[in-house]
């Protein structure tokens, strides 16, 4: 029989019960089912907020980047304004982590939508009236980054609280479905608007999204907000440590988080790497292109085929289906033609998104709804605190062992590691809890 955990969540404990299969996959009429997370109406309008920020995401990194072009032609400019939207998300995660905690975390989110609104609106104009400086638009984006730090903590225990413990994989499977396809159609909406009307009504345009994320987050009317009882409850130093605690206590949360900064290291190697490869080598920025619509379309895949799944150890196969995600580096160390590689990429995608909402949900499960916001910014810092040391070696590497060897070692650590977490027991054994009955959130 499953534990309850004090705020009446299901914990670990027995095998799943009768809605999990022997194989690990629902009936169609239980897949069917699943996607009726979306009559929920306050996830319906959390999903499409989130849906159209997204899409805003993919379109104002090409337009900043040609609207930085476009004021002084550099490149390095370029990774300077990209630069200062960055760090503030490193230095303030934790923040937003303890103050989603503490407070109603669809306010704050709505707060950071504002900020960013306002900082992409102004981006816009300073960049549409043709008198933008480089040190302004970096203020700007420290601005949009130092809200999405506030923003992004709180999301995974905002969809806890709008949907019933039995949907959480479902919904967040669809949100992943949603980032991929706004990853697919982004970039092309960018280039259009770029083309047609210039890159700062595109950046205007990632402001109106932000806006409408944010109205869609005030429509949100939830029975329960479950937050620390206020500011006076702990400083700031102890709520983080308290998430720290909360982090480090369960052997499954370090060791896959581990894992996954030093797989997402190996990945920026590739994602440095692949398009000076597929540049000389396999076709030129078509070829690459190409790989990156399979990734997003295999991403789009993965969120379909989580929606038919419920696996009744979701962290071993979860980690099994990442391990997919070192096959493109894998495959352009060794192909001439960019078809693999697409082929490789669109297999990564899949392994991705069959990963994130599994883990997600099995965070949302088991981590108390006090501290998940917390423990969910741990999570995002740490899972991508290696990334910019992939960055700044995919070079000098490829200087020495060239770039195929290079995406060889790459490849084959990212592999090793992604499967290292399955060592631990409490990563192969976590069984689905038992369902508890949940009241609907209308």
């Amino acid at each position: 029989m499953a534990r309850t955990e004090p705020d009446g969540r299901a914990g670990p404990g027995g095998p799943a019960g009768d809605a999990v299969t022997s194989d690990g996959a629902d009936t169609p009429a239980v897949t069917a089912s699943r996607l009726s997370v979306l009559r929920i109406a306050p996830y319906r309008w959390f999903f499409l907020g989130q849906f159209t920020s997204a899409f805003g995401d993919y379109v104002v990194g090409p337009a900043l980047a040609f609207a930085v072009l476009d004021l002084t032609g550099s490149v390095g400019d370029i990774g300077l304004v990209l630069a200062a939207r960055t760090v503030p998300i490193v230095l303030f995660m934790l923040v937003g982590g303890v103050l989603a905690d503490r407070l109603p975390r669809h306010l704050v989110m709505i707060g950071a939508d504002a900020a960013r609104a306002v900082a992409q609106a102004v981006t816009a104009a300073l960049v549409l009236s043709g008198h933008a400086e480089i040190w302004q638009l970096m203020a700007l984006q420290a601005v949009h980054g130092t809200a999405s730090a506030l923003f992004t903590p709180a999301v995974s225990g905002l969809i806890q609280q709008t949907v019933p413990s039995a949907q959480l994989q479902p919904a967040n499977a669809l949100r992943g479905m949603a980032q991929s396809a706004a990853m697919i159609a982004g970039p092309p909406a960018a280039t259009l608007l770029v083309v047609t009307v210039g890159p700062g009504w595109a950046v205007g345009a990632d402001a109106l999204t932000f806006v409408v994320s944010a109205v869609c987050l005030s429509r949100l009317r939830l029975s329960r907000t479950e937050h620390v009882g206020g500011p006076a409850a702990r400083d700031l130093v102890g709520d983080l440590r308290a998430g720290w605690r909360e982090f480090t206590s369960r052997t499954w949360v370090w060791s896959l988080i581990s894992a996954a900064s030093l797989t997402n290291a190996c990945y920026a190697v590739f994602m440095v790497l692949g398009p000076a490869l597929s540049e000389r080598e396999l076709g030129g920025p078509g070829a690459w292109g190409a790989i990156l619509t399979a990734f997003g379309a295999g991403a789009v895949s993965g969120g379909a085929i989580t929606l038919a799944l419920r696996p009744r150890r979701p962290l071993r196969f979860a980690v099994l289906a990442v391990s997919l995600f070192a096959t493109p580096a894998l495959v352009m160390s060794q192909s001439s033609s960019a078809v693999p590689v697409a082929v490789a990429a669109f297999l990564g995608g899949i392994g991705l998104m069959v990963f994130n909402p599994l883990w997600e949900t099995v965070l949302q499960q088991e981590v108390p709804s006090t501290a998940l916001s917390k423990v969910s910014a741990y999570e995002w810092l740490g899972s991508y605190a290696a990334q910019p040391f992939g960055m700044t070696l995919a070079g000098p590497a490829a200087a020495v062992l060239g770039i195929r060897r290079t995406l060889l070692a790459v490849g084959l650590s990212h592999l090793a590691i992604a499967l290292a977490p399955l060592a631990a027991r409490d990563v192969r054994e976590h069984q689905v809890p038992r369902a508890v009955p949940t009241e609907r959130k209308d």
